[in-house]
């Protein structure tokens, strides 16, 4: 099985945890390679702050959730939150999103994903986010909620949000490719919310150094949030209670953008966990990927593989190769400032109508 660099090697190597000769001239090469990436960044920027590239409206208000770093923040469950949230309050939203490694005819990660999550929302997923969003208006949607879109400029929106991971809010404090940052900082300027993901992960000392830092570039409302198993899912949709990982000895592969907090989050429910096998992000699944990860699991001892959601929506099974298979589920849960930030969502809702 070839594995390409997943996630966690690569924060490894630009956080500097890799040491030795070839990790460090890793780092001076990638440190270049940000210098023209940055420079491609500052300029498409500058390009929409001044016109000179064009937004398109939708027809309804959107309510953007993105990230300014790389890799998993924890958006998914937050975007689940906000709909969730809309759907309540009597609101018809449209999610819309890039639809990452979908080819023509199937099904995106994101979409499979939050299709279990929400069933019921429309979800629309288009590398072109302004048809995405006119066929969800044509679908009866009354606000937009624009998945991974902080830097998705095109699609003008009602409010920015943007999602900061506790554990790495600012992402190696890097450009990519030397670190984990999609853009500067700065770009927190034109935020209209912000959520820490994972809170928990940190101290509050750290969370109030965190929230300075942000609030010395942008004063906007501010959330804190944390991520709890909720279920266990089958592909074939029973949900089972975490008391059914109790006794058992689990094997954990993932292909995402963070595994070190899926790794973390199976920690807190005190399972045995014999081994783990990580990914890249969004990685297509070969029937040798399973086979090799059931071969590690029953060499582990391990009578039970567990994934994430958006992995299990791609494998599409209840077992592999005989070992039983499940996906933790994962809910967001308001620690502080959730009503101001519902409170934002509503004020932007409202006010574009």
């Amino acid at each position: 099985m070839a594995i390409l660099p997943d996630a966690e090697t690569f924060r490894r190597l630009v956080d500097g945890s890799s040491r030795g000769v070839l990790p460090a001239v890793g780092r001076l090469a990638l440190g270049g390679l940000a210098v023209p990436y940055g420079l491609a960044v500052a300029a498409r920027n500058a390009a929409y702050d001044r016109g000179c590239l064009r937004t398109v409206a939708a027809a309804v208000p959107v309510v953007s959730v993105g990230n300014l770093t790389l890799g998993g923040t924890g958006k998914t469950p937050l975007v689940a939150w906000i709909a969730a949230r809309l759907v309540a309050a009597g609101r018809r939203p449209a999610i819309v999103s890039r639809g990452y490694a979908a080819r023509p005819g199937e099904t995106s990660d994101e979409a499979a994903e939050l299709a279990v999550l929400l069933p019921g929302v429309m979800h629309e997923a288009d590398r072109d986010r302004p048809a995405a969003a006119a066929r969800g208006v044509a679908r009866g949607a009354d606000v937009v909620v624009l998945d991974d879109g902080f830097q998705h400029r095109r699609l003008r929106r009602d409010l920015d949000i943007v999602a900061i991971d506790a554990s790495d809010p600012f992402g190696c404090d890097r450009l990519f490719p030397r670190g984990l940052l999609r853009e500067p900082i700065g770009g927190l300027a034109r935020a209209g919310g912000f959520v820490l993901t994972r809170a928990d992960a940190v101290d509050a000392a750290r969370r109030r150094q965190i929230r300075a830092t942000v609030e010395g570039i942008r004063a906007a409302p501010w959330a804190e949030a944390v991520h709890r198993p909720a279920r266990l899912r089958l592909f074939s949709g029973p949900t089972r209670p975490l008391d059914d990982l109790h006794g058992r000895r689990l094997f954990a592969f993932a292909g995402i953008g963070n595994p070190a907090a899926f790794r973390r989050t199976l920690g807190t429910l005190a399972t045995s966990i014999g081994g783990c096998r990580w990914f890249a992000d969004h990685h297509a699944y070969a029937e040798s990927d399973l086979e090799e990860v059931a071969a590690a699991a029953r060499a582990a001892g391990c009578d039970l593989l567990v994934t994430t959601l958006k992995d299990l929506v791609k494998i599409g099974r209840d077992d592999v190769a005989g070992t039983p298979l499940v996906a933790l589920e994962i809910a967001v849960q308001m620690t502080c400032g959730g009503d101001a930030l519902g409170a934002a969502i509503d004020r932007a809702v409202e006010v574009a109508r």
